[in-house]
């Protein structure tokens, strides 16, 4: 593969009017082909979305997408710069697959690096200094690996930069790019909010066994206490006042029997 020079890659902007990182990677797919990288860029839409990409975008739409069970949602604002495009279908099929596309990606907190804070940045570099794998390696060295660790971390948490769910062939801003050459005008992903059912809640842990236990002590405690069993004492003296009771009404009787047979 011939090497890509800037010089090269500027010249190839200034032609096409396409973005610097699609100028290069035309480049290298042509192998350093200027025409070749200029058709390439027009196959892929991409020479006139640059151009496009100034213009105020004051219109669009605000979608959303609930992921099947309900327990993930987004919430997701494209713009575009007339009302007429943001009523086309294909405008709108752009907006839902991004809205999928977010809803896919749990790591996704911005939607370029552009978008990523100085201060958060700073720190992403600070923890990739920090690094094992650099212990012992030249100043200039280290600086090299943790400037490419760095665009590989934030790359990860830009939408932009992420892998099309339905084509992982092209990234998100690729798609979009296809799309602003396909129906004329500038496209923005201006913002984005993903939720998750429960995010933010702090659940209380529970031990399964503990917890049966514990419903098996209440339910036992909640029941009626049975009657104790008559102890034998007690069963014996019944039994004998029973008897006694009999044999006062036997004698009654005999004496009622002897008054009669004496009157008579």
């Amino acid at each position: 593969m011939a090497e890509i020079s800037a010089k090269l890659v500027k010249e190839l902007r200034d032609k096409t009017g396409a973005g610097m990182m699609d100028c290069k990677k035309a480049l290298q797919e042509s192998n350093g082909d200027m025409e070749a990288a200029i058709a390439w860029l027009r196959q892929k839409g991409l020479a006139s979305a640059g151009k496009k990409a100034g213009r105020v975008t004051s219109e669009g739409l605000v979608d959303s997408y609930i992921h099947t069970g309900g327990r993930i949602g987004v919430l997701v604002e494209v713009n575009c710069e007339t009302d007429f495009v943001a009523r086309n279908e294909k405008f709108k099929a752009l907006v839902q697959d991004i809205a999928k596309q977010i809803a896919a990606c749990p790591n996704v907190e911005f939607v370029s690096i552009d978008d990523i804070p100085a201060d958060y940045k700073e720190k992403e570099r600070q923890i990739a200094l920090g690094s094992d794998a650099l212990q012992g390696k030249p100043p200039e060295v280290k600086e090299k690996i943790v400037a490419g660790k760095l665009e590989k971390t934030l790359k990860e948490l830009c939408l932009l930069n992420q892998p099309f769910i339905r084509d992982q062939s092209k990234t998100v801003e690729e798609l979009v790019k296809e799309k602003i050459a396909e129906l004329g005008e500038n496209i923005q992903v201006r913002r984005f909010q993903r939720f998750v059912l429960g995010e933010g809640i702090e659940k209380q842990e529970t031990n399964l066994a503990q917890e049966v236990a514990a419903q098996t002590q209440a339910m036992a405690a909640a029941a009626p206490a049975p009657e104790p069993a008559p102890s034998p004492t007690e069963a014996e003296s019944k039994g004998f006042a029973g008897s006694s009771s009999k044999s006062k009404k036997g004698s009654g009787k005999s004496r009622s029997t002897g008054k009669n047979k004496k009157g008579s």
